[in-house]
């Protein structure tokens, strides 16, 4: 039996130039992690991240408590892209305050996700399909990495991933997102009948003295 352990990237840069990197309580959630991590013993024997720069601070911040190895680079666990999808579906047409109001925000992308899974977006970035193929792809690389195997990723990554273990339907992928805190934990079992979830969403870095570290963007 093997495990796999998704952890969604820690807060980013919302509404900023650059979404693609921490903020500054991004980066104390990512070294909280890992300071948790090392306390409850779950230290992994391989790591992958995505090819993101979310998911390398994050990871160099779980790393300062864990003192672990390089990490190897999955590209297959990236986020898709949004910023492309909202081209393909708005044009010039897109909400003013699309990345300063974050109801907004994720209305949006709750409708873009639904559309390009059901392939109403026109010459999106990435087809849906080849999506799910590379995660899926990615996960399988990550589980044969090792026993107990830690992975930074992004909320779609783990949406989908989950959604396709619990055989649930196209949109529960983008609920799930949704619902995927900033450092949370996942954890996949592997065995020789196929891949099982354990948890979901597992938040051990946050406590009643940093209820601050709770943020879903």
């Amino acid at each position: 039996m093997r495990e796999l352990w998704l952890i969604r990237h820690a807060q980013a840069s919302f509404g900023a130039a650059d979404y693609d990197k921490l903020s500054d309580l991004g980066h104390d959630q990512s070294r909280a992690l890992g300071q948790a991590l090392a306390r409850l013993g779950m230290v992994p024997d391989a790591v992958f991240i995505g090819a993101q720069r979310r998911h390398r601070e994050t990871w160099d911040g779980i790393n300062a408590a864990l003192n672990l190895g390089e990490p190897g680079v999955l590209p297959g666990f990236n986020e898709f892209d949004f910023k492309g999808l909202l081209n393909a579906r708005f044009g010039a047409n897109r909400p003013s305050d699309l990345h300063t109001d974050r109801k907004t925000h994720f209305r949006a992308l709750r409708e873009t996700v639904l559309d390009w899974q059901a392939g109403r977006i026109a010459d999106p970035p990435e087809a849906f399909d080849a999506f799910a193929a590379r995660v899926r792809h990615a996960r399988a690389q990550a589980v044969a990495g090792g026993e107990r195997v830690m992975v930074v990723t992004s909320g779609g990554a783990i949406g989908f991933s989950v959604a396709e273990l619990m055989g649930a339907p196209a949109d529960a992928m983008i609920r799930l997102q949704l619902q995927i805190k900033n450092c949370a934990v996942t954890r996949i079992v592997a065995t020789s009948g196929g891949e099982h979830l354990s948890t979901f969403n597992e938040t051990p870095h946050i406590d009643a003295d940093t209820p601050h570290f709770l943020t879903y963007s």
